[in-house]
């Protein structure tokens, strides 16, 4: 069997030119998409339909948490609806573990959700007059698991989110985190590959927002899993995800690492969005750093091998602190046991400023 590091380029779903359009004419509405690429305004002058989302292709990978970014309106929770089906793509191709899910029957289709997809919503919707346990087990007991085999499962994957104790309690006596708690719990005890949280952490208190959100990637990375996480707070997605797409309009408008989209934004509207966004944390020394060769060009003097020393992942604010303990203005950045690049004071107030990587070499 291959480890979860062999497998981290595996990818688990693969969403390729998907359109989800809404209104009664959506069948001429999409073929006019097909045949002669309208835009959404023109398919709703045209047609009176509306896009939810237009052309998105995105892939997730195993291990991977997969942030969608984007503000009301932008196709986010349509996106993550048409991976499991809950609605159906208009046009394009999705798979999930190779098997395109629009060629799945009824029973095929049931049968993925409840193996290989669990799912997690704002709106929590736990069954009332049960238990924190039989919530949790809801699930199995859907799949037809026996009572004893079920509850020894939830009873596990309540324990995995700190909620071992409160197994014979009801959802009333909960707070809102610790429902959202036994909601991922559910979603757990089905033991899937990949799960699905429609912003579940947007009604919580910001403290206990930041605190499930450490949580979830945690859990998420320690079980393997991978995930599909929605949400409108770029502060959220940051903290959260391996990678990023911010949609608009239905469009997703950016792919990448947290890193990738505050220094690289790809358009106006991603860098309105980034603004305010600290690089502290984001920006690694890789991004800020310059080539030994083009460094000693202009500090002839200064001996690279007498530098303190860190990574290329070492991030903005631990090339401070290392400046900081050094008699010298610049840090060397070794991979493999070699210098392969120097991070000056202007590299760093380029990083902390978000400039995209190169560091101007001095007349």
């Amino acid at each position: 069997m291959k480890t979860a590091m062999n497998d981290s380029n595996e990818v688990l779903v693969d969403c390729q030119n998907v359109w989800k359009i809404f209104g009664a004419r959506a069948p001429a509405a999409v073929k006019a998409v097909s045949e002669r690429g309208l835009s959404k305004k023109q398919v709703l002058k045209d047609f009176d339909c509306v896009v939810g989302v237009s052309d998105a292709s995105l892939q997730v990978r195993r291990g991977e948490i997969f942030c969608v970014m984007g503000l009301s309106g932008s196709g986010k929770s349509t996106l993550i609806r048409l991976l499991n089906r809950l609605i159906e793509p208009s046009l394009g191709k999705i798979t999930v573990k190779g098997r395109e899910i629009a060629k799945l029957n009824a029973a095929e289709l049931r049968d993925m959700r409840a193996r290989n997809i669990g799912m997690v919503f704002q709106s929590v919707a736990l069954l009332p007059y049960r238990t924190v346990l039989e919530n949790a087990a809801f699930g199995l007991e859907v799949r037809g698991v026996s009572k004893d085999e079920r509850n020894k499962t939830a009873r596990a994957a309540l324990e995995k989110v700190g909620l071992a104790d409160w197994t014979a309690r009801y959802p009333s006596e909960l707070s809102g985190g610790m429902q959202q708690r036994v909601g991922l719990a559910r979603a757990l005890a089905a033991d899937p590959e990949i799960i699905l949280m429609d912003e579940p952490f947007s009604a919580l208190d910001p403290l206990i927002r930041r605190q499930l959100q450490d949580e979830f990637r945690q859990l998420t990375k320690s079980l393997g899993k991978s995930a599909v996480f929605i949400t409108h707070d770029l502060e959220e997605a940051i903290r959260i995800g391996d990678r990023i797409a911010i949609m608009k309009d239905g469009v997703i408008v950016q792919v990448g690492t947290a890193e990738d989209i505050v220094t690289k934004p790809a358009d106006d509207y991603v860098s309105d969005f980034v603004a305010g966004i600290s690089r502290i944390h984001l920006v690694k020394a890789h991004s800020v750093m310059r080539p030994v060769a083009e460094f000693q060009s202009t500090h002839p003097h200064c001996d690279v091998n007498a530098l303190l020393r860190t990574s290329p992942e070492a991030d903005i604010g631990e090339l401070i602190d290392l400046t900081m303990q050094s008699d010298r203005d610049a840090v060397a950045v070794v991979e493999n046991g070699t210098i392969v690049g120097v991070v000056t004071t202007r590299g760093l107030l380029r990083g902390v400023a978000g400039t995209p990587t190169r560091e101007p070499v001095a007349a």
